[in-house]
């Protein structure tokens, strides 16, 4: 028991981390068993509600950040916060608008995109935060946010596949990775309009115009020096991570003779 300091503390797979995981991890496990056997258009509806309540939360979550002073003062380097670069169109936080659509749509490229991204962008969010988001108690007004916000959108990307909404299949990855490559032309543009309006000239939604320091995408940026074109090994990537999560699914799935067009 911590006598001394905040309670609570956040850092990556520490104890108060871990049993956040396990928490939201047994809300889909619970979720998932009480509406298998419901219909479609309830399911659909379910997750609908809980990605608008986690889009309503991560604005409260962003509002907290524009006033909170200590954040600000550490943010001082890039200009603190700024409402621009706070939008959500992240690689995790987007999937909050897509996943309903995708789901309303039913149109699996989508559906693929979400299920195959919330999850891992939004788990790598927490489990590499960023700073300001680490060694403070999970209590804090900022870290509640954020950390609430990012294993919402886990379970509910998670939720497009254990609620027998989407199957992965082999047919859909080269329509997945189109679909990245589309969103994310989509976002360089944006963060170009930004940047050469003078509107945000930070703005590097989907790191698409730089690295920011990241270890992984500096190595790719050494490689291809060029804006949005040296993302393209990280298609490789997410290439074996989408085959391996789609072999799993077909040794350990179970096919209830029904799939989406």
């Amino acid at each position: 028991m911590l006598s001394n300091g905040p309670i609570l503390v956040m850092a990556p797979f520490n104890a108060t981390f871990n049993i956040t995981t396990a928490v939201f991890i047994a809300i889909l496990v619970v979720v998932t068993l009480w509406i298998k056997d419901k219909s479609d258009e309830l399911k659909r509806n379910v997750i609908s509600v809980a990605c608008l309540l986690t889009f309503v939360g991560f604005f409260l979550y962003k509002y907290n950040l524009s006033i909170d002073p200590e954040f600000n003062e550490i943010m001082a380097f890039n200009g603190g916060f700024n409402w621009w670069g706070e939008l959500p169109f992240h690689f995790c936080n987007i999937n909050m608008l897509l996943i309903p659509l995708s789901i309303k749509l039913n149109y699996r490229p989508l559906m693929s995109f979400c299920f195959f991204a919330a999850p891992l962008a939004a788990f790598m969010a927490v489990a590499i935060p960023a700073i300001g988001f680490e060694g403070y108690s999970l209590l804090l007004p900022r870290m509640l946010g954020f950390y609430l916000t990012h294993f919402m959108i886990v379970i509910e990307g998670l939720a497009i596949a254990t609620f027998g909404l989407y199957k992965p299949k082999f047919s859909d990855l080269p329509k997945t990775v189109l679909i990245v490559l589309c969103i994310s032309a989509v976002i360089f543009g944006f963060n170009m309009i930004l940047r050469f309006t003078g509107i945000y000239p930070q703005a590097n939604y989907f790191f698409t115009v730089s690295p920011e320091k990241n270890a992984l995408l500096e190595i790719f940026y050494s490689w291809i020096p060029c804006p949005f074109f040296y993302l393209i090994p990280t298609l490789g990537i997410l290439g074996v991570y989408m085959t391996i999560i789609t072999v799993g699914f077909y040794i350990f799935g179970k096919d209830k003779g029904k799939e989406q067009v």
